[in-house]
C-alpha cells in the first residue's frame, strides 16, 4: 500500500501562511524573473489563468479581479516543504519525497483504519504548518497518485466525486463498483504517466477516461504504445510496478541555468554570473557524493528580442574528476571567456556538470603534478556547513562578485516576500 501526500497550491499556500490576507484571493506565484505563473490559487484557476501564463497577459487582472503576483520565494518553499515532508513521514515507516510539495509514503504493516490515520497526518500538516494538502492511498504509486488527483478535485469541485472522497481518498476501501464509477468519470489525461501526445493517441482509439484505459488488454497496449505505458496500465489494474525509492539515483547531470534580471552586454558580470552557476552546481553534485569529469558552459540571447542572435556552449574537460567548488569555478570562467563575443544583448546562461561518477572513484595516486595532491575535501565540506547555516553565498568564490544589490546579472524579483522562516531580519514580529 502507498500514500501520496501533496500540497495544494504549494506555492501559494507557503505565502498564505505568512500573509493571511491572501486567503479568499486569486493569487499567482511567478517564474525567476516575474515571467509566467508557475503556481495558482484556486480563485486564480476560477479566473481562466492557466499554468505558464505570461504575467503581462494577465496583469490586468490586477486592477479588474483582485489578483495579486508574487515573486518566487525558492528559500520559503524549500524550509516549508521540509518542515511538511518531516511530519508526512508519521503516516508510514518509508517515504520518498518526489518532489518538493509531493511525497509517497511506504504503508506496510501499518495497522488501523488508514482514513483516520490520513486524515490525523492531513490535520497536523495543516495546524503546525499550516499547509492544507490532500492524501490518496491505493496499492500502487500510480493509483495512490490518481486518489490524490481524486481527493483534491472533491474538495476543490464538489458535486465532481462523492463528498467522502474528499482531502483524504483510498482507493483500497471502496467497493468496486464506486471505484469503477470514480475511474469513469476520470479523464484519461490524469493519469501519472499520460502525457498529451498519448492522451491524444488514446483518445483517437476511443479511450476517454482511466476506466477505458484499466480495461485494455495489456499486451495490446505494450504493441501499439511500448512498455511505459503498459506498466502505467498493469498499476492501474493493481499490479506495483514502481517501487518506492528511498534513495534516489544519483543524477548524471547537474545543471544550474537562469534568465537575466536584464540584457547583459559585457565579460565581467557574465563571468561573476557563470561563477555563481558554478558553485550551485557544485553543492549539488557534493550533496550526492559524486565527480564531475566534464563541465559545459552556455549563454544565449532571447529568441523573442530584436537584433543580433548568439548562442554558443562549449566543453571544458577537467584535469580529473572533481567536486571542488574552485576547480568547477575556474573552468566555467575559462569556458565563457572562450565563447564570449561583444555586441550581443545575452539573456541566459548556465553550467552544465556532465559524465559524472562517484566519489570513490578519485584517484590521487595517478597524478604525478605532486603539487595539486592537497586534498580540498574537508575545506569544501566546512564551506557547505557555513552556507547551510548562515544562507547561500555566506561563503563564496570572489569571481562571482562581493554584492548581490551590484549583480547586473541577477534575477528580476520585484514582489518577492520576505524569507520569513530562514533569515533573522525577515521574521514576522507580532505585536499586541
Amino acid at each position: 500500500m502507498y500514500a501520496l501526500v501533496d500540497g495544494n497550491n504549494f506555492y501559494v499556500s507557503c505565502e498564505r501562511v505568512f500573509r493571511p490576507s491572501l486567503n479568499g484571493r486569486p493569487v499567482v506565484v511567478l517564474s525567476n524573473n516575474d515571467g509566467c505563473a508557475v503556481a495558482r490559487s484556486n480563485e486564480a484557476k476560477a479566473l481562466g489563468i492557466r499554468m505558464g501564463a505570461p504575467w503581462f497577459t494577465v496583469r490586468h487582472l490586477e486592477d479588474e479581479a483582485g489578483l495579486v503576483g508574487l515573486s518566487a520565494n525558492f528559500t520559503l518553499y524549500g524550509d516549508m516543504s521540509d518542515r511538511m515532508m518531516s511530519l508526512a513521514a508519521g503516516l508510514g515507516p518509508s517515504q520518498e519525497i518526489y518532489s518538493i510539495d509531493e511525497s509517497f509514503i511506504g504503508l506496510d504493516g501499518v495497522r488501523g483504519d488508514l482514513n483516520k490515520r490520513a486524515r490525523a497526518i492531513r490535520a497536523r500538516i495543516h495546524q503546525w504548518v499550516g499547509i492544507p494538502c490532500c492524501v490518496g492511498i491505493a496499492n500502487t504509486k500510480t493509483l495512490a497518485k490518481l486518489a490524490n488527483h481524486v481527493a483534491k478535485m472533491a474538495e476543490r469541485k464538489p458535486g465532481s466525486y462523492p463528498s467522502d472522497l474528499s482531502q483524504v481518498c483510498n482507493f483500497a476501501s471502496l467497493p468496486a463498483s464506486d471505484l469503477d464509477a470514480v475511474l469513469a468519470a476520470t479523464e484519461v489525461g490524469e493519469v501519472w504517466g499520460v502525457g498529451p501526445r498519448i492522451e491524444k493517441q488514446l483518445r483517437e482509439e476511443g479511450i476517454a477516461t482511466v476506466l477505458d484505459l484499466v480495461r485494455l488488454d495489456v499486451a495490446t497496449v505494450r504493441s501499439r504504445w511500448g512498455v511505459v505505458l503498459e506498466r502505467t496500465v498493469r498499476e492501474l489494474q493493481g499490479m506495483p510496478c514502481v517501487d518506492l525509492d528511498d534513495a534516489p539515483s544519483p543524477k548524471k547531470q547537474i545543471a544550474c541555468t537562469r534568465s537575466f534580471g536584464r540584457p547583459i552586454t559585457d565579460l565581467a558580470p557574465l563571468i561573476e554570473a557563470v561563477s555563481e552557476f558554478a558553485t550551485r552546481a557544485a553543492e549539488k553534485l557534493r550533496r550526492q557524493h559524486s565527480l564531475a569529469s566534464e563541465l559545459l558552459v552556455f549563454s544565449h540571447t532571447s529568441p523573442f528580442r530584436p537584433g543580433p542572435r548568439f548562442s554558443k556552449s562549449i566543453v571544458v574537460p577537467l584535469r580529473r574528476p572533481t567536486a571542488d567548488t574552485a576547480h568547477l569555478v575556474h573552468a566555467a570562467a575559462l569556458g565563457i571567456r572562450q565563447i564570449y563575443q561583444p555586441g550581443y544583448q545575452l539573456i541566459k546562461a548556465g553550467v552544465m556538470l556532465l559524465d559524472l561518477v562517484d566519489e570513490t572513484c578519485e584517484q590521487w595516486e595517478l597524478d604525478l603534478d605532486i603539487d595539486d595532491h592537497n586534498d580540498r575535501t574537508r575545506l569544501m565540506e566546512a564551506l557547505d556547513v557555513l552556507n547551510g547555516r548562515y544562507g547561500k553565498g555566506t561563503v563564496h568564490m570572489a569571481s562571482s562578485g562581493v554584492d548581490d544589490a551590484r549583480r547586473s546579472w541577477g534575477m528580476r524579483q520585484e514582489r518577492r516576500t520576505p524569507q520569513y522562516t530562514t533569515r533573522w531580519e525577515e521574521v514576522p514580529v507580532a505585536r499586541a
